[in-house]
């Protein structure tokens, strides 16, 4: 199998991944700043409008690996495809939303279609770069991640101080038919002769679809609430004995046996549910607490994404020579304190002094962001690298959409304090990502024997 792409082809190949890489990030960072607007215009709680991110979130996290498995077996190239056509098509949808549940019906849509991008996107990382590369290309992912981070609050702020919400969704479509473009020059990658496995793709679903509508309903239906967290549990207890026996499991479980790995993963979703959990509620505590503007807000959270594009690459240059559970703990710590320090903060702290802290919370999450990535994707076989790639998207948006179900409990919980309490839990799982890099520190097989 060779060792990456050649040049020209891996430079056009590596161009299609960071303009997709951009509608990714921009999706994500700009809706949540418009989720107020959305509440406002169609008249709904604000415990009801994060739907518009629970829905989107669910539906890319329920079908990850299925469509992970898929494209181990068609090809890349196909699933790609596919995914650019349905999330254009979601996105188009979005912008023409007139009502909550047409909106609730495109963001699905444009799930599904961000969910057959996502998967791929370790995979292709994994074939595009030569193994001495690999980090590398961790770091310029990151950096672009970051950087359209920074852009997309800002962006999404301007968009809605000159015209509406619908527009925060109708920018991704030029970017989606630019990607077209160079779908030509992306790596097949390795191809499984195994049969699709129908019965392990139910369950999946089952269980992570379940837990997080678990999560999301404990306060308005505990009862229902903790019938679906059982259910999400006995599929996860029958999903993990049936991928057991088989070679190439559609759920990983073979690479989760793998220690290195194992520890990415549970560090990736603290950090990510930590981050997310922040990010939808910092722009309600902004906005309703502080009463800044939207502009302001988009500053804000650019802050914080500046901080990440910044230190994500320096933090993965830093992994080839130091255990990845120093640098993923030093960047837990840091994002403990920088939220700490938004909320603690009296109201009427400078606006420079917010903005610092918000830049501490995401120089610690650029921190976590391309040590933790290289070693999840290092510590797989090469010929289970599209398998990978699932798993890490899987986890990343499981933990976001975990982080963003548990910040609507807390509106839930208290609509005076929703937003302070939804901090508090970005909080609580940045010491949770925390603890976890201690232990890992501790473990028999270190990262730098990756």
């Amino acid at each position: 199998m060779p060792d990456g792409l050649e040049v020209p082809r891996r430079h056009w190949a590596v161009a299609t991944l960071m303009v997709v890489l951009t509608v990714a990030s921009l999706d994500a960072t700009m809706v949540n700043v418009a989720l107020p607007a959305i509440a406002k215009d169609l008249h709904i709680a604000p415990g009801l409008v994060m739907w518009v991110m629970i829905a989107n979130s669910l539906t890319v996290v329920i079908t990850l690996l299925p469509f992970s498995a898929v494209a181990e077996r068609v090809g890349f190239r196909r699933v790609f495809a596919l995914g650019l056509t349905v999330f254009m098509l979601g996105a188009v949808a979005c912008a023409l939303a007139s009502s909550f549940p047409v909106l609730l019906t495109a963001r699905i849509v444009q799930g599904l279609g961000s969910s057959m991008l996502m998967c791929l996107f370790g995979g292709l990382l994994r074939n595009i770069y030569p193994m001495n590369k690999l980090g590398f290309g961790i770091s310029l992912n990151s950096l672009m991640v970051g950087s359209m981070a920074v852009l997309g609050p800002t962006i999404g702020a301007f968009v809605l101080q000159v015209s509406s919400w619908p527009w925060i969704f109708a920018i991704h479509v030029p970017l989606c038919i630019l990607s077209y473009f160079g779908i030509r020059f992306l790596p097949e990658g390795p191809r499984s002769k195994h049969r699709f496995d129908w019965w392990a793709c139910l369950l999946s679903m089952l269980m992570f679809g379940l837990a997080i509508i678990g999560l999301d309903t404990l306060t308005d239906a505990p009862l229902k609430a903790l019938g679906s967290l059982l259910v999400a549990g006995l599929a996860a207890v029958v999903l993990v004995h049936r991928s057991r026996s088989q070679t190439a499991p559609m759920v990983p479980v073979d690479l989760l046996r793998i220690t290195p790995v194992a520890y990415a993963v549970a560090a990736s979703c603290c950090s990510f549910a930590s981050a997310m959990a922040a990010f939808v509620a910092l722009p309600f505590y902004f906005l309703n607490v502080l009463g800044y503007s939207y502009a302001d807000v988009g500053i804000l959270l650019g802050a914080w994404s500046v901080g990440t594009a910044v230190m994500a690459p320096v933090a993965g240059r830093l992994a080839d020579k130091h255990q990845v559970s120093v640098l993923c703990g030093i960047g837990a710590a840091c994002t403990t304190v920088g939220l700490l320090w938004v909320v603690l903060m009296p109201q009427d702290t400078g606006f420079v002094w917010v903005g610092a802290s918000m830049l501490l919370g995401g120089v610690g999450f650029g921190f976590f962001q391309s040590p933790n990535n290289r070693a999840m994707l290092l510590g797989a076989p090469r010929k289970r690298s599209g398998a990978a790639g699932g798993l890490q998207a899987t986890t990343r948006v499981f933990g976001q959409g975990l982080g963003t179900a548990l910040t609507a409990l807390a509106f839930h919980a208290s609509t005076t304090h929703g937003a302070v309490l939804g901090i508090m839990v970005g909080v609580m799982l940045a010491v949770a990502a925390l603890a976890i890099n201690v232990v890992r520190y501790f473990s028999p097989v270190p990262d730098t024997e990756l």
